[in-house]
């Protein structure tokens, strides 16, 4: 609610957008880390507090021209006492933080918006220290919103930073499925794990393995090797992390437990080596509707050099595009063989991701491809339908 607040009110979405350290709680707007002068004109460090009037997901003009400090008195570049704002020292608790100072300043016309109301406290709070000390700003871009609603266990500052929360939370409802935490299935994790989906689900029997290290994210020390651990219990404990909505599920997708495992996923990322559970899986998601993209890789060995071939196959309606996807069992076929290598493992990822948010309109698409085939040998990337 509290981010979809922000989202629905310029002014405050400005302030965000402009840098400023935003927590909205308890009907308060907070803006921490904001720099002011002690009585010893010694650089400190408060936060602004106001009361928020809004109604439903729409924020209102200020009720009041009045706000709180929490921190020492803010001074004047003398130490004395900036009385243009002070009107007394309190001891109450506002929205969980300790307030020491009520602050009241009022325009001629009141404060139209919250940006105009907090940007003249702050500007009056932290002039003395800005122009004292170079390096004071209260615009840090430290995302601090409440993440009562948010699926990230903390925020992604960059997206706020550069303006296009509205473009990363096209997703922030979905159900992801990731079939396969082998090479590819974990890098294509490590990038799902850092967007607002609402849930990721991991599907894979296996155990993680010293092989696995050598072509996943990340470095596992030794004696985490020695434990042999479950794949999804592996990835889980990692990137819980950062994503709240990670769910370990220690099973091969079969006919038995698929609409169990898959019937409530909006999108499914398929990446295993056995061509009928590959079959299994596809038609099930063909024929419910649940888009979904399917990796590949090869690797081969001629004249003592390596021969690399990635694949990234993409379903949403076009059942054209099914023949690409290759069903065989044998290990002679392209896609099939058990040699892979990190950087092909995670350049199906990447491409798979991007793909994946090309779907969601994250990404510009205009070819609208759905197949994509790059071979090491002459360096081309092929979009195909």
């Amino acid at each position: 609610m509290y981010q979809e607040l922000i989202s629905h009110s310029k002014d405050i979405k400005k302030l965000q957008d402009e840098g400023f350290e935003i927590e909205i709680r308890d009907k308060h707007i907070l803006i921490s880390n904001i720099p002011y002068l002690n009585q010893n004109k010694k650089l400190n460090y408060g936060t602004l507090i106001s009361t928020l009037n809004y109604s439903g997901n729409t924020v209102l003009k200020p009720e009041t021209h009045t706000a709180y400090f929490s921190g020492d008195k803010p001074c004047n570049k003398d130490g004395s006492t900036i009385k243009s704002i002070l009107n007394s020292q309190v001891n109450k608790t506002i929205a969980g933080i300790q307030s020491n100072y009520y602050l009241s300043n009022k325009p001629a016309n009141g404060y139209e918006n919250y940006y105009d109301k907090m940007t003249n406290y702050i500007n009056i709070i932290s002039g003395p220290a800005i122009s004292t000390y170079s390096s004071a700003t209260p615009k840090t871009f430290k995302k601090i919103v409440s993440t009562e609603n948010s699926n990230l266990v903390y925020e992604d500052t960059n997206s706020s930073r550069a303006g296009i929360d509205n473009i990363s939370d096209k997703i922030k409802n979905q159900k992801v499925g990731i079939i396969g935490l082998g090479g590819t299935g974990s890098y294509i994790l490590d990038n799902l794990s850092k967007t607002q989906v609402a849930e990721i689900h991991l599907f894979d029997k296996d155990d993680f393995c010293q092989h696995n290290a050598f072509r996943a994210p990340g470095a596992p020390s030794k004696s985490k090797l020695s434990k042999l651990t479950k794949k999804v219990i592996y990835y889980k404990n990692i990137y819980k992390n950062i994503h709240k909505g990670i769910k370990a599920h220690c099973v091969y997708i079969s006919k038995n437990n698929i609409k169990k495992m898959l019937a409530n996923l909006d999108f499914v990322f398929i990446n295993i080596d056995n061509g009928t559970s590959r079959k299994i899986i596809v038609d099930y998601l063909v024929d419910n509707s649940i888009p979904f993209i399917d990796t590949g890789i090869d690797v081969s060995e001629t004249n003592n050099k390596l021969n690399g071939n990635i694949r990234v196959t993409s379903y949403k309606d076009n059942t054209k595009i099914l023949n690409r996807i290759n069903y065989s069992e044998d290990n002679n076929d392209l896609y099939t063989s058990n040699i892979q290598i990190a950087e092909l493992n995670e350049l199906a990822a990447v491409h798979a991701i991007i793909k994946w948010k090309k779907i969601n309109n994250i990404y510009t698409d205009y070819n609208e491809k759905n197949n994509l085939v790059y071979d090491t040998i002459d360096g081309e990337i092929k979009y195909e339908d």
